[in-house]
Formats: structure tokens, C-alpha cells, sequence
């Protein structure tokens, strides 16, 4: 299979529109629209992701808040897609069980936070059950419904080649879904790092959701936007990461066009 060459326009489009926005960004800033105070300039939130680079904390923060969200949404995948097969194949599973997913799937993760601190304190594990929560049911329902959505002719071709039991699910199950779960990885992902932010500002001593409280009970908005900023760069890296799946040969057909 011969390798796609990198577009010109995959990357001078979004450089482009990145260069306008700040040029949009700098002009509302030196306007007087809103107050300084405010509305910091791009060039004071170089200067303050300078600042905390040179004191270190830049990457102690990301790094803390890397290790929860890997672990957290690591914990949801490995758990949440088994089950999601579980309750897709078979009927009485998805009876019995689906109601009370949906049910879960329904409360936002930051109602947990209450709880979360009771049980786990401060720190790092409050933060990674918030994420496990926000992440763990998602990929459940969407293992299921991609599990559902299969052709049953697929299973009937495959048992007259005399599939069954771990060869049905590795050859033909899990290559069918993948699609979708790859989808739905990207997806939580991003949730993911949704809730580490809240998570952090409220149950965190560090990390990057505790830079943005923190700079927030300083007056320092400048580093409430390099928290932002930092964390927008960082939702993309992972998500152009979790996009390299779609190149394994045994799921790429499902993102033929």
C-alpha cells in the first residue's frame, strides 16, 4: 500500500487560521473593548508560558496531569470495551445490564466530585476516578452499539468457515468495531481532559487545572490562558495520536473512501 504524501493544505490551512486568530486576538486586546485586566494580550501569555517554563512548573504540571488522564482513561478502555462486547453479544447481558449503564452514563462525572474526595482525599486518585467515571461508560454504550450494528451475515459467512468463540471475536468482532471505538477513543479523550481540569481545581495540588485555579485566585489571567492554551496544544497531540490507528491495515478499510 503505497504511503498518502502530506498535503501542503493539512498543514498551511490550520497554520493560517491560527495566525489570523491571534492577529484577531492582539487587535480585541490593544482595542480597549475589554478591561486589560481581563483580556490579557498574546504577548503577555508568552511571556507567562516563558516564566513557567524557566521555573519548572510548566512541566511538572503536564505531567501530572498527563499521568491521570492516561491512567484514568487507560483503566476505562481496558474495562469498558470487554464489557461493551459483552452486553452487545449477548441479549440477556444487554437486558439485564444496559438500563443501569445508561443510567451512570446519564450523571456527569463532576457530581462524583463530592464523593471522590470523600473516598480518595486530595490528590491524585480523586482525579483519575473522575476521569475512569467520565470515560468507563461512554465506550461501554458505543462498544455495544458498534457490536449491534455488525451485519449478521458477517457471522453466518464466518461460521460456515468454522469461526467460533476467540477466532469470531479477534477476526471478525473486534476488526468490525474498531471504526467506531476508534471514533469514540477520540472522543472521550477529549472529555477526558475536560475533567481533569475540574477535577485538579478542585481536588488537585498541582497539575494543570490547578495552574488555571491557582492563576485564577492570583489575578493572573495571563497563566489562566497559558493553562488553557497548553492544554487546547495537548488535546491535539493526543488526538493526533489516537488518529494513527486508523493506519492498522485491519481496521484502514473502514476509513476508505
Amino acid at each position: 500500500m503505497k504511503s498518502k504524501k502530506i498535503q501542503p493544505r493539512s498543514y498551511l490551512y490550520p497554520l493560517g487560521v491560527a495566525v489570523i486568530g491571534i492577529a484577531l486576538w492582539a487587535a480585541l486586546s490593544a482595542s480597549g473593548v475589554f478591561p486589560h485586566s481581563s483580556f490579557p494580550a498574546p504577548m503577555e501569555v508568552a511571556a507567562g508560558i516563558q516564566d513557567e517554563v524557566k521555573q519548572g512548573r510548566m512541566f511538572q504540571d503536564i505531567i501530572a496531569s498527563l499521568f491521570r488522564v492516561t491512567t484514568g482513561f487507560l483503566l476505562a478502555v481496558v474495562l469498558g470495551i470487554p464489557l461493551g462486547l459483552v452486553i452487545g453479544l449477548h441479549g440477556g447481558s444487554k437486558a439485564a445490564l444496559l438500563p443501569f449503564v445508561n443510567f451512570f452514563r446519564s450523571l456527569s462525572p463532576l457530581a462524583w466530585i463530592p464523593f471522590a474526595i470523600l473516598w480518595f482525599g486530595v490528590g491524585d486518585v480523586p482525579s483519575i476516578f473522575l476521569i475512569f467515571m467520565s470515560v468507563f461508560f461512554p465506550v461501554v454504550v458505543s462498544t455495544m452499539a458498534a457490536v449491534s450494528s455488525i451485519p449478521s451475515v458477517h457471522f453466518r459467512v464466518a461460521r460456515d468457515y468454522g469461526l467460533r468463540g476467540v477466532e469470531m471475536l479477534t477476526q471478525v468482532t473486534i476488526p468490525a468495531i474498531m471504526p467506531q471505538i476508534i471514533t469514540t477513543l477520540r472522543v472521550t479523550a477529549g472529555l477526558a481532559w475536560l475533567v481533569v481540569v475540574a477535577a485538579e481545581m478542585i481536588a488537585g495540588r498541582d497539575g494543570l487545572g490547578f495552574l488555571i485555579w491557582d492563576a485564577r485566585n492570583g489575578l493572573r489571567n495571563d497563566l489562566v490562558v497559558v493553562g488553557m492554551v497548553v492544554i487546547g496544544l495537548i488535546g491535539i497531540g493526543i488526538d493526533r495520536i489516537l488518529m494513527q490507528m486508523t493506519r492498522i491495515p485491519s481496521v484502514r478499510w473502514g476509513y476508505e473512501r
